[in-house]
């Protein structure tokens, strides 16, 4: 019988601290408007100082856990991660892109006033054309699925991004919405919150391994420092929500309209690569995390992509927070559907 995995206290109720810090954020922007003024003008280029501190340093643990040894070893199995490459950046942004057009400027369009649908729009945009990181982790774990398996396809993932993320971004949001997006400003902001971590995680990977082993390295500094990316995350809202109150109090209701694109997104994606899977009878262990990554996203990069390119109280921001704010409940069903139907993936069995 499979052992029942559960999330730990903190990730299973991550929607209810989001929300919190939503309301906190909000709370503090309305009521002490001079710290707002203030903390709006720490910024560079449209960049906010004390949040870009704060990412840079989230993204920091979500790195040190990829091994390129893991993605070495790829070439023993590669359907799965063929088909998470074609549904990430084949498929993915593409839907994403219309489905934002059609909730935001058709649904709603008599909801929402013109200028905030082009925001929206474009942080969904961006949104959808990060695929998941370290979340997809957690949702592979819970469905008993390969871990392994599932950094090899985030590894691979990131490296992809400093690639495609860039230049996909600067079309997709550009032919969709007015704004003029430079693809050196999102390739930046790529550099700046994936690539430099990224350098920095693999020279501690290397110099921590050799010294201390691969067994001290997973149970003693990542169980140490696991908690940054979750907190600094939270932190990153309230600063966000502190300068984003006067839109919030001004539009509550976008915050629920935003948040149905997303939803419909994410079920349409997990049910492509759920069919995906099965069409090239790929098994459980390696169809749950080839499942989740699409559907699941790299909010953390989504967010400083925003930030960078619309500012602190921009919709587009608040387009990407709104996605942090659903996808725990959503992804978690998703992981119950996976695991309803494990049998349908036993293709090694013959079954």
């Amino acid at each position: 019988m499979e052992d029942e995995r559960e999330l730990d206290f903190f990730s299973k109720y991550l929607s209810i601290w989001v929300a919190v810090c939503i309301v906190l954020g909000t709370a503090i922007g309305y009521l002490f408007p001079v710290f707002a003024d203030t903390l709006g003008q720490y910024e560079i280029a449209n960049v906010s100082i004390p949040i870009a501190i704060v990412l840079l340093i989230m993204m920091y643990p979500i790195m040190l856990k990829i091994s390129f040894e893991e993605i070495l070893k790829v070439k023993e199995n590669k359907k799965p991660l063929y088909l998470t490459v074609l549904i990430n950046w084949g498929i993915k942004p593409f839907t994403m892109t219309a489905i934002a057009w059609l909730f935001i400027s058709v649904f709603f369009g008599g909801l929402i006033p013109l200028d905030l649908q082009a925001e929206y729009i474009a942080g969904l945009i961006i949104l959808g054309l990060a695929p998941c990181t370290a979340m997809v982790l957690v949702w592979t774990h819970l469905a008993n699925g390969n871990i392994n398996y599932a950094l090899v396809q985030v590894s691979v993932n990131d490296l992809i991004i400093l690639l495609l993320f860039a230049p996909l971004g600067a079309f997709l949001v550009g032919q969709t919405t007015d704004f003029p997006i430079p693809v050196m400003t999102i390739f930046y902001s790529v550099l700046f919150y994936v690539a430099l971590p990224l350098v920095l995680a693999i020279f501690t990977r290397y110099y921590v391994i050799h010294k201390k082993g691969i067994v001290w390295f997973e149970r003693n500094l990542m169980k140490r420092i696991e908690w940054i990316t979750p907190a600094g995350l939270l932190v990153t809202l309230i600063l966000i929500f502190t300068l984003q109150g006067e839109m919030i109090l001004n539009h509550p209701l976008h915050i629920a309209l935003i948040a149905v694109p997303i939803i419909v997104q994410t079920y349409f994606i997990f049910a492509i690569s759920y069919l995906g899977a099965r069409k090239l009878k790929i098994p459980f262990s390696e169809a749950a995390p080839s499942s989740f990554i699409a559907p699941s996203n790299f909010f953390e990069l989504a967010v400083a992509t925003t930030l960078i390119l619309f500012g602190a109280t921009s919709g587009a921001t608040l387009a990407t927070v709104v996605g942090v704010l659903v996808e725990v409940p959503v992804m978690l069903s998703l992981v119950k559907i996976m695991k309803k139907n494990r049998a349908k993936f036993q293709f090694e069995a013959g079954v």
